[in-house]
C-alpha cells in the first residue's frame, strides 16, 4: 500500500481518483505547515503540491520512502530537481493542463479587441447607446499570422480555419509537415508574417530570440490596423513599442493577458481602451484547475506503479549498477544535443546517434532521450524533458536514428556521435567521449579532429590555417574583457576549427566583431549551460 500527502489545493475529482484506486492510501493536508511536513515526509511514497511548499535538499533527504513528487502545474521553481534525482525521486508537472484555455482566451481577446466589447459593454453601462462609433472588424477571411506553431498554436490553427481565415505561421523549429496539417502557409521570416498579416498571435517560449518579437525597429513592417495578441509571455511584444504603434494607430488594437511584470498596477498600455487586458487568465478555467489535478493524479500513481512517467522532468528511476556506467555520459549527451540550435536555425528533419566501443555494448535508450532533450531545449525550453523528447521530436517529424557500433571511435574506447540534418540538407555532426574524470570532451566537430572539455561557455570559429589567427581572437575577446580559459585547434587540408572555453557569455556584439576578422569563415557563441 502506498501513502500520498496531498499538501496543496487540488480539484475534488481529482481526490476523488485517488481514494478510488486500491493500492494507495490517501492523507489531505491543504496548507501544511513546513516544520510539520518535514515531520511526516517519512512516511509517504509520494507528495503533490503546487507552488507554495519548498521541496528542497532537506524534505528530500527526510523523504526517505519518497518515489515521486507530483507538481499540479507547469512550473517547478519550487523543487530541486537535481537533488530530486540525486535521491532517486521523480518529479512530475502538467505541462498540458492549460492548452485549450490558452488558445480559447487567446481567441477571445482576438474578438473582444475586433469588436469593441469591452469597451462598449462600459459605454453602454453609463447609460448611454451609441453604435456607431463601436465599428469593428470581421476576422472572416482576414490573414492570421501565427508566431510559434506548437501545441497552443496548432489549436488556434485549427479553430481559427473554421471562422475562415487565412493562415500563415513563422516557426523556424518545427517540420514543413506540421505546417501541412494546420493548414498553415509557412513564411521563413518574421518580416514577412509582420507584414502580411492582419492579426497577429504569439505562442513561444520567452527566450533571447522572442524577446521583443515585435519591437521599434520593426513596428513599420506591420500592416496598417493589425490587431496584436499576447496570451503567452509578457515582453514577448515590447510594451513600449505596443503603445506607440497604438496611438500613431499602426496598430488598431492589442489583447493581452500578460505583462512584462507581474502583478501589475501601472502600465503604458492602460490608457489605451482599444488595449483589452486580462490578469493572466491563461490558466484560470474550472476545466483547466481540473485538469491539473486529474493529470498529477495519473503521473503520480504511474510512477508508485512502475509505469511511464509522461510528464517527468528529471531521470527515472533505473538500477544503480546500469546507471553508473551511464552517468558520465548523461551530461555529454545534453550538450552534444545542444550544439545544433546554437549553429543552425533550420528546421531539423533526422538525427542520428552513433554509440562507439564500449558504450555501444550498454543499454543506452535513456541516452537516445536525452540528446533529444538537448537538441530541443534551446528551442522548447520548459515544455521539453528526458521523458518526452522522443515524442516532441516525433511530434516535429524528426527521424531518429541509433546505431550502435562495437568498433572504437579512432583510438578511444567509447564515444558518442550525434549527426543532424536540416531542410535544407545541411548537416551539423560532432562526437564526444568522457574523459578519465569523467569530463566530457568534445572530439571532433563537422569532421575536424580535436580534443576539448566541454564547458558551459564556449566558442566554435572556423578559420583560414593562416600565421595570426590565434592572436587576433585573443585580442578582440581581451578588448571585451572575455577571458579564455582553454583553446584547441582542428585542422583539415586548408582549413581549420577553433573550440575555446571562457569563462563568461559572448554576447551579439563581441561575435559580430570576430566574424569581421578577415580570416574568420564563421564564429557562434555556445550556450550549454
Amino acid at each position: 500500500m502506498y501513502k500520498i500527502l496531498v499538501g496543496e489545493y487540488i480539484d475534488d475529482e481529482a481526490i476523488g481518483r485517488l481514494k478510488e484506486a486500491s493500492d494507495v492510501e490517501v492523507d489531505i493536508k491543504i496548507g501544511i505547515s513546513r516544520e510539520e511536513i518535514l515531520k511526516i515526509i517519512h512516511e509517504y511514497d509520494a507528495l503533490i503540491v503546487r507552488s507554495v511548499i519548498k521541496v528542497d535538499e532537506e524534505l528530500l533527504s527526510k523523504g526517505k520512502k519518497l518515489k515521486i513528487v507530483g507538481r499540479a502545474g507547469n512550473g517547478t521553481d519550487n523543487i530541486n530537481i537535481p537533488e530530486a534525482t540525486n535521491h532517486g525521486v521523480i518529479v512530475a508537472n502538467t505541462p498540458d493542463s492549460n492548452t485549450v484555455s490558452a488558445c480559447e482566451l487567446t481567441i477571445g481577446l482576438m474578438l473582444a479587441s475586433s469588436r469593441n466589447i469591452v469597451e462598449a459593454n462600459n459605454y453602454i453601462k453609463t447609460g448611454k447607446w451609441e453604435r456607431e462609433i463601436f465599428v469593428g472588424s470581421e476576422l472572416f477571411e482576414k490573414t492570421l499570422g501565427i508566431i510559434g506553431l506548437g501545441r497552443i498554436g496548432g489549436l488556434i490553427a485549427k479553430r481559427m480555419k473554421s471562422f475562415g481565415m487565412n493562415l500563415l505561421a513563422y516557426d523556424p523549429y518545427i517540420s514543413d509537415e506540421r505546417f501541412k496539417r494546420y493548414n498553415c502557409e509557412k513564411v521563413e521570416t518574421l518580416d514577412e508574417l509582420l507584414e502580411r498579416s492582419d492579426v497577429i498571435t504569439i505562442h513561444t517560449p520567452k527566450t533571447s530570440e522572442t524577446i521583443d518579437m515585435i519591437n521599434f525597429d520593426n513596428l513599420y513592417k506591420l500592416k496598417d490596423g493589425v490587431r496584436l495578441v499576447n496570451v503567452a509571455r509578457g515582453g514577448l511584444f515590447n510594451e513600449e513599442a505596443v503603445a506607440e504603434g497604438l496611438k500613431n494607430k499602426k496598430i488598431a488594437s492589442f489583447g493581452y493577458d500578460v505583462h512584462e511584470v507581474e502583478p501589475r498596477s501601472e502600465c503604458v498600455l492602460y490608457e489605451f481602451e482599444n488595449a483589452v487586458a486580462t490578469p493572466h487568465l491563461g490558466a484560470t478555467t474550472y476545466e483547466s484547475q481540473r485538469n491539473v489535478g486529474t493529470q498529477v493524479v495519473k503521473q503520480v500513481l504511474n510512477g508508485l506503479r512502475g509505469e511511464i512517467v509522461e510528464t517527468a522532468v528529471n531521470l527515472p528511476s533505473m538500477g544503480r549498477e546500469e546507471f553508473s556506467v551511464i552517468k558520465p555520459y548523461i551530461n555529454l549527451s545534453e550538450k552534444l544535443g545542444k550544439i545544433y540550435y546554437q549553429i543552425k536555425k533550420d528546421a531539423v528533419t533526422s538525427i542520428r546517434i552513433n554509440y562507439y566501443g564500449e558504450l555501444a555494448q550498454q543499454e543506452t535508450k535513456l541516452l537516445d532521450s536525452i540528446v533529444l532533450k538537448g537538441l530541443l531545449e534551446p528551442v522548447l525550453k520548459e515544455e521539453v524533458n528526458y521523458i518526452n523528447s522522443k515524442v516532441l521530436a516525433k511530434k516535429r517529424d524528426i527521424d531518429i536514428i541509433v546505431n550502435k557500433k562495437e568498433e572504437k571511435y579512432k583510438n578511444y574506447v567509447s564515444a558518442v556521435e550525434i549527426v543532424v540534418r536540416n531542410d535544407k540538407d545541411e548537416k551539423i555532426q560532432v562526437v564526444g567521449t568522457v574523459g578519465a574524470n569523467d569530463e566530457g570532451r568534445i572530439i571532433n566537430i563537422k569532421d575536424h579532429d580535436l580534443d576539448m572539455v566541454i564547458s558551459d561557455n564556449m566558442l566554435y570559429l572556423k578559420n583560414d590555417d593562416v600565421p595570426g589567427v590565434i592572436g587576433a581572437v585573443g585580442d578582440i575577446l581581451g578588448k571585451l574583457k572575455v577571458n579564455i580559459a582553454t583553446m584547441n585547434v582542428g585542422r583539415k587540408k586548408n582549413s581549420a576549427v577553433m573550440l575555446l572555453t571562457v569563462d563568461s557569455k559572448v554576447d551579439k556584439l563581441g561575435i559580430d566583431k570576430l566574424r569581421e576578422l578577415p580570416q574568420i569563415k564563421w564564429a557562434y557563441y555556445l550556450d550549454l549551460k
